[in-house]
């Protein structure tokens, strides 16, 4: 049985990934959440937690000598748009140096496959989180060799993710209160983790048989959140944009599509540009991909957090 290593492996990404795989693989979370690393264990305990931070290269390093992953999953990140803007220097530390840090122990221990976890935001980046997880994404691909085989995977917003706006909406209305909205215009591209477990490993496998490294995303629906809101209350407060946000995402742009090698669903970003009809023809994004309908949108809004593969087609 393979083992994987899950940098931030008690969050949302890594904790679900574990849920959907848990038979397949030995799994070992390390992340510096004591509180959620204690719940991972008490859920799944057949999972081994370390505390540790990928800040913490002399940690890391003890761990994948000990542990000898045969894959690891670097989950660990301040993902905060917000966060990024008032506290850079921090985020720089956990999303670059962090990254840094799991690309030379990969190296050092002979780690066969690193998959990285990205964002839309990386996509045209417009805050200190897009720029970070962009700079990631192009550190793997250089990192990329014949004895270590790197590769991220692109998401868009993860539905029902710790800190995300279903789960505040939900509590805020719990309370009899308004629901809180940035801006009524902004839309955003959304998956269940599902999906996002799903699409990590494919990642995960097509690493191992391509020669170079490479950015994985899907296609996936978009939303507006005005209208989100609206079916989960009459009591919506505009409340204006934060720090670092825009009203659209991009998931692939257009000097992108060049770029980009699409399988059904997926869509495959690598640094040379593609020759043949596999392509994108117009950027992917939150103006151009197909819109949730209103079932679609009560289905993800009534969700508890568990069991997803009912969203909206999901797979």
């Amino acid at each position: 049985m393979k083992k994987i290593l899950i940098t931030g492996g008690s969050g949302t990404i890594g904790s679900s990934f574990i849920k959907n795989y848990y038979d397949d693989y030995k799994f070992f979370s390390y992340s510096r959440n004591e509180k959620m690393q204690v719940s991972l264990k008490r859920s799944f305990n057949d999972v081994e937690v370390i505390l540790g931070s990928v800040e913490d290269k002399l940690s890391l390093m003890k761990t994948i000598s000990k542990i000898k992953p045969d894959v690891i999953i670097h989950a660990a990140a301040l993902k905060h748009v917000d966060t990024g803007e008032i506290a850079p220097i921090q985020m720089v530390k956990s999303n670059i140096i962090g990254t840094l840090n799991i690309i030379e122990c990969s190296y050092e221990f002979h780690v066969p496959v690193t998959v990285g976890i990205s964002t839309d935001k990386a996509c045209e980046p417009y805050n200190n989180y897009g720029y970070g997880k962009l700079l990631m994404e192009k550190m793997f691909m250089e990192a990329n060799c014949d004895r270590s085989k790197f590769s991220t995977c692109r998401f868009g917003n993860v539905t029902h993710s710790h800190g995300s706006v279903l789960p505040f909406w939900s509590r805020l209305k719990a309370d009899n209160k308004a629901l809180l909205l940035t801006d009524r215009r902004m839309n955003r591209l959304m998956f269940s983790k599902d999906e996002a477990a799903d699409l990590i490993h494919t990642a995960m496998l097509k690493t191992y048989t391509e020669e170079e490294g490479f950015v994985l995303s899907k296609k996936m629906k978009t939303v507006n959140m005005l209208k989100l809101a609206q079916v989960m209350s009459d009591n919506i407060e505009e409340v204006g944009l934060r720090p670092g946000e825009k009203l659209d995402e991009c998931l692939i742009s257009k000097e992108e599509i060049p770029f980009t090698y699409v399988d059904g669903d997926f869509i495959t970003l690598k640094s040379r540009k593609n020759k043949g009809k596999n392509i994108l023809t117009e950027e992917y994004s939150s103006l151009t991909a197909d819109e949730m309908n209103t079932h679609e949108m009560l289905a993800i809004t009534n969700h508890d957090g568990y069991g997803d593969r009912d969203y909206y087609g999901a797979h």
